[in-house]
């Protein structure tokens, strides 16, 4: 598949057959193409935990969900993928990496950084995984972890302290689903986002 048809097919799948499940060799495929994300100073801190078991993702699920609450219609189906990729980011690991010699800073210090590039490479690798599912005929979604139930995420997995759950990407074969109502609100153009010399 071309990359251009690649971007345009690709989309947030939120339902799945549960019974066609997806190899670790197609995952770590999808992971190979992940890490050749671009990352600020060649940093690379993603991490990545793959849950391609029922415990697994049971157990993210329960970590997830908060006592008593029933998953809705969007929740229910996401629940049906064969694999959920969760990815992570490593602050600690960009902040290390800019205090050595090639970088010219000495020190560790959070300010140098208006922008959180470790979320942003993150997200880039996340987009990568996204759009090689669709070159292999898989659909996937993208969703976030609520942040009242990190620490239930990271107790459930022993996932480091440092990391942060920048996001959780649902895989499998997917099956007729309910659009985002979302998509009512149509693509804006180019010419509606994009300016040339001056936003004047």
């Amino acid at each position: 598949m071309q990359l251009q048809d690649a971007i345009r097919r690709r989309r947030m799948v939120r339902a799945y057959d549960p019974d066609r499940l997806v190899s670790r060799a197609e995952v770590e495929g999808l992971l190979e193409l992940a890490i050749r994300a671009p990352s600020a100073g060649f940093t690379q801190g993603w991490r990545f935990l793959v849950l391609d078991t029922a415990a697994g993702r049971d157990a993210f699920w329960s970590a997830t969900t908060r006592p008593g609450e029933a998953p809705d219609t969007w929740l229910a189906g996401l629940a049906t993928a064969p694999v959920l990729i969760l990815i992570f980011s490593d602050k600690d690991a960009y902040l290390d990496r800019y205090a050595e010699p090639d970088k010219g800073w000495t020190d560790r210090d959070e300010r140098r950084w208006p922008i959180p590039y470790w979320h942003v490479d993150a997200g880039m690798a996340a987009l990568l995984v996204l759009l090689g599912a669709v070159d292999l005929g898989l659909a996937a979604c993208l969703f976030g972890v609520p942040a009242d139930r990190w620490e239930s995420v990271h107790a459930a997995f022993a996932v480091p302290s440092g990391l942060t759950p920048v996001g959780v990407i649902s895989l499998g074969y997917g099956v007729p689903d309910r659009r985002s109502p979302s998509l009512r609100r149509g693509r804006r153009s180019v010419g509606e986002v994009t300016a040339y010399e001056s936003f004047s």
